[in-house]
């Protein structure tokens, strides 16, 4: 019998499972809605910082185009972060811890971009937090390669997820019976097949031939 913890302040309880019990691999569902939930969370804190003019006039409009236009541009950055986001996990299979963190990675600093659009946009883009809010955008862009090249890494290089995703980063495997490794035995197209019997039978060869049959302008 095997044994987990389960924190329920201020006690620890431990839960006994079978030895044989099947664990499910975790998929991409929670992970979508929460990473939805923080992005419509940051776009929220950003409008807010709209106030609006006591005065009916043009020129209680014009003092706000500095904070509007640092919106505007935060807006679109955002919009661009959640389609990349969600085209990208539209192809996930499944996920584990380190894609969890790497997606939390990811969230950190997108919540920071209300700050520093805030800041922006009070200071009429003075250098200091025009730099700032630099500095905010390129870390994002970081994290987003770390997230991606951790999805990579999870489902192989020969799966449809990186061919999705148009990585070109080899996967090193650890041991010969990884699927990337098994995959890598399989013949390129218009190659003579393997000789032995197994790379025959191998199931990711025929999903592989597959997919080049069913969809010849695949990227290889």
């Amino acid at each position: 019998m095997g044994a987990a913890l389960l924190a329920i302040s201020p006690l620890l309880v431990v839960i006994p499972f079978p030895d044989n019990l099947t664990v499910l691999p975790m998929t991409r569902n929670r992970l979508e809605a929460f990473s939805d939930g923080v992005l419509a969370i940051v776009i929220t804190i950003m409008v807010l910082e709209l106030k609006v003019p006591h005065d009916p006039s043009w020129a209680a409009l014009r003092a706000l185009w500095p904070v509007f236009l640092s919106y505007a541009l935060s807006f679109i950055y955002i919009g661009i972060y959640w389609n990349n986001h969600h085209h990208m996990l539209h192809a996930v299979q499944h996920v584990n811890g380190s894609v969890l963190w790497a997606n939390q990675h990811l969230l950190f600093w997108l919540s920071l971009v209300p700050f520093a659009t805030a800041w922006m946009g009070e200071n009429h883009f003075a250098p200091l937090p025009v730099a700032l809010y630099g500095v905010s955008l390129l870390m994002p862009a970081i994290a987003y390669n770390i997230l991606a090249r951790t999805l990579v890494r999870l489902h192989g290089a020969d799966s449809a997820f990186t061919r999705a995703l148009g990585a070109t980063a080899k996967v090193t495997s650890r041991s010969p019976s990884t699927p990337s490794a098994r995959s890598s035995r399989c013949a390129s197209p218009g190659s003579p097949s393997p000789s032995t019997p197994s790379s025959r039978s191998s199931g990711s060869c025929r999903i592989a031939a597959l997919n080049t049959r069913t969809n010849p302008d695949a990227p290889r």
